[in-house]
């Protein structure tokens, strides 16, 4: 399984005959839409995570593709083939085993409205919990998509999401809005609380990571 991450938030699995694509939103410029999509994943409706004519750049290279959201977001798709999913719910998409979890954004601001937000489990082995830190339940996580930088979070939080998951890899996420300066930060950081778990960090942004 070969996972190859692009700007922000969003990332492809790819298991060398299929593949899904995570969260494509508008800050995701250098997307590289492959042919082989069985699904797209939707954390939530933030423009940051769905991009909705990259959506549809992303369905027309692949009519059968199926986009995963919550039923808030597959509310307002239209062209595409649209499943809505909750939380503890588990799914078969082409070669993929998806589970879903958390259910809530994390709070930005006591006047923002919470919208609902989805962790993803692909294949038992890479977990991402999109805008939050909500923990994939008990399951022994291999790969963790972390985010490191956003509105709604402190970099303290990541580490004790780190330290609360334990994976064996971690690759940073949701960083668009990091300096050059602040990405070299945050590796440092969260290399740092990746050591203490005995896990690897790295970042992935030129160069793709196997699992």
């Amino acid at each position: 399984m070969r996972i190859t991450k692009f700007e922000h938030a969003c990332f492809v699995v790819d298991d060398g005959n299929q593949s899904i694509i995570v969260d494509p939103g508008s800050w995701t410029t250098n997307l590289e839409i492959p042919g082989n999509v069985a699904g797209v994943v939707i954390t939530h409706e933030h423009a940051d995570h769905l991009d909705k004519e990259l959506l549809q750049k992303i369905v027309d290279k692949n009519p059968d593709a199926v986009v995963l959201a919550h039923e808030s977001v597959t509310s307002t798709l239209d062209g595409c083939k649209a499943m809505p999913v909750v939380p503890n719910e588990g799914v078969k998409v082409g070669d993929f085993e998806l589970e879903f979890f958390g259910g809530q954004h994390a709070t930005i601001a006591e006047d923002m409205p919470v919208i609902a937000n989805l962790g993803v489990l692909i294949n038992g082995l890479l977990y991402y919990p999109g805008d939050s830190f909500s923990l994939p339940d008990d399951r022994k996580i291999e790969i963790l998509a972390l985010p490191v930088a956003a509105p709604w979070m402190k970099y303290s939080e990541a580490a004790a999401f780190v330290s609360s998951v334990r994976p064996k890899k971690i690759f940073p996420t949701h960083d668009a809005i990091l300096s050059q300066v602040g990405k070299d930060l945050i590796d440092s950081m969260a290399g740092r609380a990746a050591e203490k778990v005995g896990a690897e960090y790295q970042r992935i942004d030129s160069v793709s990571l196997e699992a």
